[in-house]
């Protein structure tokens, strides 16, 4: 069961550095009172998480979701049945690059079960502003099975206890780079693409991320677990990589998360990706 829990707190007001006045820190109220909304999920729910990418290709159409970074966030502020949620931008080329891809951007988000999931990516304003906009999009929905670390300092995903079923997985990884190791990283990270976008096993990929340089979110769907992890912990430019990061303490923060497909709908580059592969 699904309950919305609205909590009234003081603002705490600061002393302006450049006007010496008292400034709320709220910018949207100067009222003395803010609303912070808690969604809670009570019981054994096990949540459900949703990728949707979209695609803009026109100057207008990538002008638009540039604004609705801001605008956005309000939306699902107000959004009853959401949980955790993240806007985020992408990489060039395969995607895991620090060059920004300005027509390419996703929304991520937990919802407490598939059918809530499906009802709001569907219906709410913000995810048909949005495919509205976009010249395509792709959805996907995941239910986690394995989860560790955490994402801006909070866990948030809920693995399930079902056994695990034949079936793509889905592996994400999520890390905030430590500003003295991000070159580093990133001078990796060409090897790293080239491998993947090689690979002939590799469903999907794409790489996104909240902050350019300093975030990094790697999305992939592959046909079984073997193959996932020879790709991820080989002899090659990402095992190699792993290395340096356990070594070196490149990483701030590290969530690595794997899930079961259960939906998508939608194209991307024209096709459903998983069913393209599947053809061939």
């Amino acid at each position: 069961m699904l309950h919305n829990v609205r909590i009234y707190c003081p603002v705490e007001f600061t002393t302006d550095s450049f006007s010496a006045a008292n400034t709320p820190i709220s910018l949207f109220t100067a009222a003395k009172y803010c609303q912070i909304k808690l969604t809670t999920f009570w019981g054994n729910t096990i949540n459900t998480v949703s990728l949707s990418l979209f695609r803009f290709p026109s100057l207008p159409a990538r002008l638009w979701v540039l604004g609705q970074m801001g605008a956005a966030r309000l939306s699902f502020w107000r959004m009853p049945d959401v949980g955790f949620w993240k806007l985020c931008g992408s990489g060039t080329g395969e995607g895991f690059t620090p060059r920004p891809n300005t027509a390419v951007w996703a929304i991520l988000a937990t919802w407490p079960d598939a059918e809530t999931a499906r009802r709001n990516l569907t219906t709410a304003p913000v995810y048909r502003r949005w495919t509205r906009h976009a010249s395509e999009s792709w959805t996907i929905l995941l239910q986690p099975t394995s989860a560790r670390g955490d994402w801006a300092g909070v866990q948030p995903f809920t693995p399930s206890d079902a056994p695990d079923t034949p079936g793509p997985i889905v592996a994400l990884t999520r890390a905030t780079m430590r500003v003295s190791t991000f070159l580093r990283f990133w001078r990796r990270v060409p090897d790293i693409s080239a491998v993947i976008g090689q690979d002939p096993n590799v469903l999907f990929k794409i790489g996104i991320g909240e902050v350019p340089l300093l975030h990094q979110v790697t999305f992939s769907i592959w046909p079984d677990a073997a193959s996932m992890a020879h790709f991820a912990r080989g002899d090659g430019p990402h095992g190699r990589a792993i290395a340096a990061v356990r070594r070196e303490g490149w990483f701030k923060e590290e969530l690595y998360a794997r899930f079961r497909l259960l939906d998508e709908w939608g194209t991307w580059g024209g096709v459903r990706p998983l069913a393209a592969k599947d053809a061939a």
